[in-house]
């Protein structure tokens, strides 16, 4: 379908530009020919539109002739051959319905009228239909502009995600790797406990595995995922862990990507809590604000520390695909204030589609 009658409101814009080439030729017709401006305006306004009408064709010719692929001579005789033939129809109608129109009081005054105007019709059509040429071309120009922008970001996030995954893929055994090694610590001593961690292990890796082939995930889901995550590092660490969750009812529902917060959660226990004697406290959040979700990630750290193997791996992680997704509507920002590392992401607060 014609782009322009795809959408009505492109539709009204295009039909009200050549109601303004209708009104200028009424103009034209009136001061130029002294004709009564009630005929002129009668006789312009259905020419105007028919003429913008037959100007619609102007966009498949132009698909059959591309500007950069099709010989000059060729396209300016096919362009030139194209405007006489919807110029000398439009004329020969514009001719009769000249007289028409006419009203039988001013048909002997004005009885040359429509041979009197010819040659202004022909000027004002080949004129306007060059125009619309040009115009079709320029739209079209601008389309295979988004075109090909649309691919370069489709290609972006295409690699992007590839890269994601490959990041993804290096952390989970990471964390495995700590997990088993735990378990086989508390297996001599604690029994319980590394039963305990098993099980939260199988039900922390079946919940990673089935939310990441989502899309989006609901941010509830999203902090059940974390909860069992919490949940084993607690077997590893004792009372050296401590969390507090404060998740807004309102942004429970809200739409997110799977496994935006588990990384910065993972981040805080291994190079924050796992590098202080006694431990600490991590704070999720997440609440609405401004048609925004703000999750927020706190916790202690030593500043004086040597820099871990893969730090900033999971942060770099969330921030390239909260900017793929989103783009300037999204945002992740970190900040360290002496003892206290903070993580907060933002995106548009969507509703989960279901």
């Amino acid at each position: 379908m014609h782009p322009i009658l795809a959408r009505p409101a492109r539709l009204a814009l295009y039909i009200a530009v050549w109601l303004g080439f209708g009104a200028l030729l009424t103009g034209v017709l009136v001061v130029g020919n002294r004709v009564p401006i009630a005929w002129a305006l009668q006789f312009s306004m259905p020419m105007a539109l028919l003429l913008g009408f037959q100007a619609l064709s102007c966009w498949y010719m132009m698909q059959a002739l591309p500007a950069r692929e099709t010989p000059w001579p060729r396209l300016i005789a096919t362009w030139l051959t194209a405007a006489i033939v919807e110029v000398g129809i439009w004329l020969a109608i514009g001719i009769w319905w000249a007289g028409f129109t006419l009203p039988p009081e001013l048909q002997q005054q004005y009885a040359d009228a429509p041979e009197r105007i010819a040659p202004l019709l022909a000027l004002a059509g080949l004129i306007a239909f060059s125009m619309a040429v040009i115009s079709h071309y320029m739209v079209a120009a601008f389309e295979h502009s988004r075109q090909a922008e649309r691919s370069a970001l489709e290609s972006q996030v295409h690699a992007r995600e590839a890269e994601l995954k490959s990041l993804r893929a290096q952390l989970d055994p990471h964390f495995l790797f700590n997990s088993l090694n735990s378990v086989a610590a508390l297996i001599g001593t604690d029994a319980a406990a590394a039963r305990r961690m098993c099980y939260l292990m199988s039900s922390f890796f079946r919940k990673s595995i089935s939310l990441g082939r989502e899309p989006a995930i609901a941010l509830a889901a999203e902090i059940d995922l974390v909860e069992t995550f919490l949940q084993i590092e607690a077997v590893r660490f004792g009372d050296r862990l401590r969390t507090q969750l404060d998740i807004a009812d309102d942004a429970r529902a809200l739409s997110v990507p799977p496994l935006v917060l588990q990384p910065l959660v993972e981040n805080a226990v291994h190079h924050g809590i796992a590098h202080l004697l006694e431990g600490g406290d991590i704070k999720v959040s997440a609440r609405r604000r401004d048609g925004l979700l703000e999750l927020a990630v706190e916790n202690p750290c030593d500043p004086e520390r040597p820099p871990s193997r893969g730090a900033g791996v999971g942060l770099n992680n969330v921030r390239a695909r909260i900017e793929t997704l989103y783009g300037n509507r999204g945002r992740v920002d970190a900040t360290s204030q002496g003892t206290l590392f903070r993580v907060s992401v933002l995106m548009p607060a969507i509703p989960l589609q279901t």
